[in-house]
């Protein structure tokens, strides 16, 4: 299974290496139009994880990327944007959760999933790694200490 599950990851980075990320318009949490394209600070690591107020694991893998978040931005050029795709009838959840877990990542709205489809993303949590807009790395999931296996990728890039 751990066969799979690597071969996948690197087919999944295969496939998006140096792909450009896609320009979409989507909304700040406090409702500003925001384009993609204005991530583009020359050699820093965005990365976009994309998740929804009623996915669990998605939770769980931002909870733990925030608890190491700060020590990374220490050793690392990186900013978290957190893409949430809940659709109109749960966005309104959005900036409760996010107030009450005290993160500090930028956080995004995909509530036309515009960017989740430009992307085919199927299912969440979704991470996609950009670096001169381009996509350098995907994954796809989340396993408890993920976070960790993730910094190594994000520093060997």
């Amino acid at each position: 299974m751990k066969t799979l599950a690597l071969f996948l990851l690197f087919v999944g980075n295969f496939m998006y290496s140096q792909q450009e990320f896609p320009a979409v318009n989507v909304k700040s949490i406090d409702g500003e139009t925001i384009t993609t394209s204005s991530f583009n600070e020359k050699d820093k690591l965005y990365v976009f994880s994309f998740w929804a107020t009623w996915c669990a694991p998605c939770i769980q893998e931002l909870e733990a990327i925030s608890e190491v978040y700060e020590d990374w931005k220490t050793q690392l050029n990186v900013e978290i944007i957190a893409v949430a795709t809940d659709d109109s009838r749960t966005q309104k959840r959005v900036k409760p959760l996010v107030n009450g877990k005290g993160w500090s990542y930028t956080i995004l709205l995909d509530s036309n999933q515009d960017l989740k489809r430009k992307l085919s993303i199927a299912n969440i949590p979704y991470l996609v790694v950009v670096k001169n807009n381009q996509i350098v790395f995907v994954q796809n999931g989340h396993t408890p200490g993920a976070e960790e296996e993730l910094l190594a990728k994000l520093k060997s890039l």
